[in-house]
């Protein structure tokens, strides 16, 4: 079993400052760095300042709830992924799966106990660590640590904004990011580059990896096939 490293930083974002009083009382007992946020916005904002290896979001907040701030942080931090669970006492079938579908690894139902909570919270963690090197398909592996691709089982050491762009794509297998969400994304809102930078990348990439896995939406981006 992976050990869990005990400084890991949690974000919990929750409306009830009781519940937020007990829960980081909880985790920073066992080592966990906790940061909190009273709504989904703070959250957001939170979540791109500390980039957490795990953000626990209530559903029901004022100003944004859990779900629509879960949408945003999956759409906007591509290359750190944290891990996601909804903290709810809703446990109707429906909001399981718009939450899943927001792109939450798992739920935590309340009202929990703290030994309870605690032991939840360490298997997300172990989640989280597990898919650090991430096989995206049977080919390939990416290496977020190593910067290290394996295709075919052979290792190919990629520049940094090819590995960046291939990491951007594979994050989604099917979704189409368009030119303006890679060049924000992968270069940053100040770079000055053109769209022909992007092309440029994309055909080393295929030179490397082949012509199947990186498709081609004429006239909005590119996508990520996974076999």
């Amino acid at each position: 079993m992976t050990p869990i490293n005990k400084e890991s930083t949690v974000l919990l974002v929750d409306d009830e400052q009781d519940i937020l009083d007990i829960l980081s009382y909880t985790l920073k007992k066992e080592g966990h760095k906790v940061f909190t946020a009273n709504n989904g916005a703070d959250g957001i904002q939170f979540a791109k300042d500390l980039n957490p290896d795990l953000i626990i979001l209530d559903v029901m907040m004022p100003q944004m709830d859990g779900i629509e701030a879960c949408q945003i942080i999956r759409n906007e931090m591509h290359l750190n992924r944290p891990v996601i669970a909804f903290l709810t006492s809703r446990a109707e079938d429906y909001s399981q799966i718009a939450g899943l579908d927001a792109g939450a690894d798992d739920y935590i139902t309340k009202p929990i106990r703290p030994r309870l909570f605690v032991s939840k919270v360490e298997s997300l963690l172990r989640r989280g660590q597990e898919i650090e090197n991430e096989k995206v398909t049977k080919e390939i592996t990416i290496d977020r640590e190593k910067f290290l691709v394996t295709f075919k089982g052979k290792n190919i050491t990629l520049p940094k904004k090819e590995f960046e762009l291939l990491e951007l794509l594979a994050s989604r297998p099917g979704k189409v990011f368009n030119r303006d969400q890679i060049l924000n994304i992968v270069w940053g809102d100040g770079a000055i580059v053109g769209e022909r930078t992007i092309d440029v990348h994309i055909r080393k990439l295929r030179e490397k990896l082949g012509n199947t896995y990186i498709r081609t939406i004429k006239g909005v981006g590119y996508t990520f096939n996974e076999f």
